[in-house]
């Protein structure tokens, strides 16, 4: 997991290292830039950790979707999410949706970021129903909502040459 934080950490490092050079170098590339800039609505970096208690990552096979949840939490409360979704991630490991967990270091702080594959749509609807028949599940729910400032999840595919696919 440590390799993967500094993999990402590298390759920014290397983008912007290829973004600085080319764009100092090229009268082209300066005026490509300074169009971009007019396209570019934000952007921002962030160093990411792992959750002690999810599971290894373990590449996937076949054809498989992601869904990204992104919480941004209430300043303060992300101890308490941790103690909560150690519990919580118990209730999800039978399917082995679960594939990665980070929490911010620098940048946005307070980010939550759980990465879940699925074999399609419909899967991943029979998957979150059933976590809801267990009991317990909706205990840990209860708990983490109130920390809870803002939630967003994206559906992901992943492209015929990723390591995920």
């Amino acid at each position: 997991m440590e390799n993967l934080a500094i993999s990402i950490i590298f390759c920014q490092f290397i983008t912007e290292l290829f973004h600085y050079l080319f764009f100092s170098l090229s009268k082209d590339a300066q005026s490509l830039l300074k169009e971009r800039a007019g396209y570019l609505r934000s952007r921002h970096s962030q160093f990411i950790l792992p959750f002690s208690y999810w599971p290894e990552i373990k590449m996937r096979t076949g054809n498989s979707i992601y869904e990204v949840r992104s919480y941004t939490l209430k300043p303060g409360t992300m101890i308490e999410w941790g103690n909560n979704w150690a519990r919580a991630i118990n209730f999800r490991r039978e399917n082995e949706e679960a594939f990665a967990g980070f929490f911010s270091q620098v940048g946005r702080l307070y980010q939550v970021h759980h990465f879940w594959t699925y074999a399609d749509l419909q899967t991943r609807k029979e998957t979150r129903e059933s976590a809801w028949r267990k009991p317990g599940w909706d205990e840990c729910v209860a708990y983490t909502v109130p920390l809870i400032k803002k939630m967003e999840s994206r559906i992901l595919y992943p492209l015929s040459f990723s390591p995920t696919h």
